[in-house]
């Protein structure tokens, strides 16, 4: 591991600053699950580290008038307790089926939002492209865990967040403090992602100095029922394959309006548009929803090695649009 500077922060004002310093060669700890990984395979080299666990305005969650405010120092574990988010049933499920206690105790809901591709071609230091002599390692040798979707361009990583296609699916905006100490924007999570064309840039819009403070999310409505459903090898610490999250406005048995986003698919969390039109105006059956799933799939591009995921992500937006109305 690198020698780096240690910074720790009492407000959010000073995180900023603390953030923009060596010109951005900066890097946030808050659970450090995935952070010190990086550090110590040399991934990324920060000049400081900013520990932001001493800033009593990034912990807890609060009710706010259409929704609620999570800080980006609540871990899973309190999020999973907290009545505030007992209706946000897709985001619960995802909690639940981390079966590692320390994730759980540890893992923060928006340290995963911006967790770096687990790639291993990035993570053994060929960068988040994984091009060599103009080629791309990735086309040319194992991609069997890769995109199946976005994967035109140079990037073929898929984004590693378990959360942001439940979040994404409810409407979620995230709080972005900095660059300068009296900044901030709540950002759609959907608009947070991004997929790079060089190495320059990153995975999200956050720019030097930037950082998340909290996530909002919605206050879901008597009408609208939601769920997840992730296809894992197994158990335990295992990342999924391919995801699905589903937020459906029901009127009666039918839907009325649907966003389904599927994870581990894409360099970005990848939104179904058409499924979500073909599933409005019916019934979620067994037969509406493996229709609507062959839809959401219909585009894939998988690799040489990864046409098993267009199944896998088939799977799971059938089972998570079932899952929604109690039919699983």
């Amino acid at each position: 591991m690198r020698p780096f500077e240690y910074a720790s922060p009492r407000t959010e004002a000073e995180a900023v600053e603390m953030l923009s310093a060596h010109d951005g060669q900066t890097a946030v700890l808050s659970g450090g699950t995935d952070l010190i990984t990086l550090l110590k395979r040399d991934v990324i080299q920060p000049k400081r580290v900013v520990d932001i666990k001493n800033i009593d305005s990034l912990k807890g969650i609060t009710q706010t008038a259409d929704g609620v405010l999570v800080g980006s120092l609540v871990t899973l574990e309190d999020a999973l307790d907290s009545p505030l988010l007992a209706e946000h049933h897709s985001v619960l499920q995802i909690i639940d089926a981390h079966r590692a206690i320390q994730i759980q105790q540890n893992g923060t809901l928006i340290g995963d939002l911006c967790q770096l591709p687990q790639c291993w071609y990035f993570r053994n230091g060929y960068g988040l492209l994984a091009m060599q002599n103009g080629a791309s390692l990735i086309e040319g040798g194992d991609n069997r865990y890769h995109a199946i979707f976005g994967n035109s361009g140079a990037a073929k990583f898929v984004n590693s967040s378990r959360f942001a296609p439940s979040m994404i699916a409810f409407g979620a905006k995230v709080r972005v403090a900095g660059p300068r100490p009296q900044d901030e924007e709540f950002l759609p999570l959907e608009y947070f992602f991004v997929t790079p064309r060089n190495e320059k840039q990153g995975v999200n819009v956050l720019k030097p100095g930037q950082f998340i403070t909290h996530v909002w999310l919605p206050t879901v409505a008597p009408n609208v029922k939601s769920a997840s459903y992730e296809v894992l090898e197994m158990n335990g610490l295992d990342r999924p394959q391919a995801a699905a999250s589903v937020a459906l406005q029901m009127e009666g048995s039918t839907v009325r309006q649907a966003k389904i986003v599927m994870g581990h698919v894409a360099p970005v969390p990848w939104i179904a548009h058409e499924a979500g039109k073909a599933i409005a105006g019916l019934a979620v059956t067994d037969d509406s929803a493996s229709t609507v799933a062959d839809i959401a799939v219909a585009r894939a591009t998988p690799l040489s090695m990864n046409q098993y995921k267009v199944q896998m992500a088939r799977t799971a937006v059938k089972r998570a649009l079932l899952r929604a109305v109690e039919k699983i």
